[in-house]
């Protein structure tokens, strides 16, 4: 290594905060080019105000920056269009999760590498799941939320899973953020559930190109679940869909309060499944009182994201 490199090295530890450090350090060993993990820095170390932009919530940011907004959307359009290139989903999106399979993903209790997860995460990037340090999870309050003027409460409900994504969250956003223990996480991913909320595992090609959040998502605030209303496939199903035992449902219609895809409905005395509106995320399971629907593989939705077996298979 060069003198001008090493003394690089030097000014840069001396000016960067310990976990930029290693998001940069991460991010070039793994490839990430450096437009990208710039990108990253800002996604992560300004969320509020990013997403404030993305959502049309912070208007005289959206003014301020319109040029490299626009630049950004020449390079990754809004909706697939016929170029072949990836569109903004391909780059950010998220991949519903039943309550059982979301609270697997934060007590992994292992590092993990998994790379190219196409039959899970079928966008053309971002679909990788490299967790170091696991057990470090950092719980942010929702951008989204924050963004709402009447959000959904409670406020901190986004998991930061792993390193070096927990530590940059936690060091950058102190006043908004806080290091809790896997079994807290399983607490407020229970409680999430029991609120109606979604959980989606979200990966983004700034943020090293892999998973590194689960947010429980709620129709009324998410700026993914608004985008996915509009036409922009920000999300993809968990890979099983909602079933119905029609000779224990009663028609009672109390699961269509739950469904924050708009995909169940009465009909005729019984619950009916919209199949294409379907995410497969089980939050109407457990809202049955009759315990009338249940959740069922469908391959046509693509694989689900089942940790223990992908890593038994691995």
């Amino acid at each position: 290594m060069s003198d001008s490199a090493t003394f690089s090295q030097r000014v840069l530890a001396r000016l960067l905060r310990p976990s930029t450090l290693a998001f940069f350090r991460e991010g070039r060993a793994s490839g990430v080019a450096w437009g990208e993990l710039l990108h990253g820095y800002i996604y992560a170390r300004w969320p509020y105000l990013y997403i404030g932009v993305a959502t049309g919530r912070r208007k005289w940011a959206a003014v301020l920056l319109s040029p490299l907004l626009l630049l950004l959307l020449r390079h990754r359009p809004l909706k697939p269009g016929k170029t072949g290139r990836p569109g903004f989903a391909d780059s950010y999106h998220g991949k519903a999760l039943p309550l059982e399979e979301a609270t697997r993903l934060v007590t992994v209790n292992r590092s993990v590498e998994l790379r190219d997860l196409e039959q899970v995460i079928p966008y053309a990037l971002a679909r990788d799941i490299v967790l170091k340090n696991p057990e470090r999870i950092a719980l942010l309050d929702c951008p989204c939320r924050a963004m709402s003027e009447n959000p959904c409460l409670p406020m901190d409900v986004c998991l930061i899973v792993g390193e070096p994504f927990a530590s940059f969250i936690l060091e950058h956003n102190p006043e908004r953020s806080r290091a809790i223990t896997p079994e807290e996480a399983v607490r407020i991913l229970k409680e999430e559930d029991a609120r109606g909320h979604v959980h989606h595992a979200f990966f983004k090609d700034a943020m090293l190109g892999r998973f590194y959040a689960i947010c429980n998502c709620c129709s009324c605030c998410c700026g993914a679940m608004r985008a996915q209303a509009h036409g922009i496939p920000m999300l993809c199903s968990s890979g099983y869909l909602c079933r119905v035992d029609a000779d224990a449902c009663v028609g009672c219609g109390q699961c269509l309060k739950s469904c924050q895809f708009k995909a169940l409905r009465v009909r005729d005395g019984v619950c009916a499944v919209n199949v294409k509106r379907c995410m497969g995320c089980g939050v109407c399971v457990g809202h049955c009182a009759k315990s009338a629907l249940s959740l069922e593989p469908a391959p046509e939705k693509g694989a689900p994201l089942e940790i223990r077996k992908i890593l038994e298979n691995a």
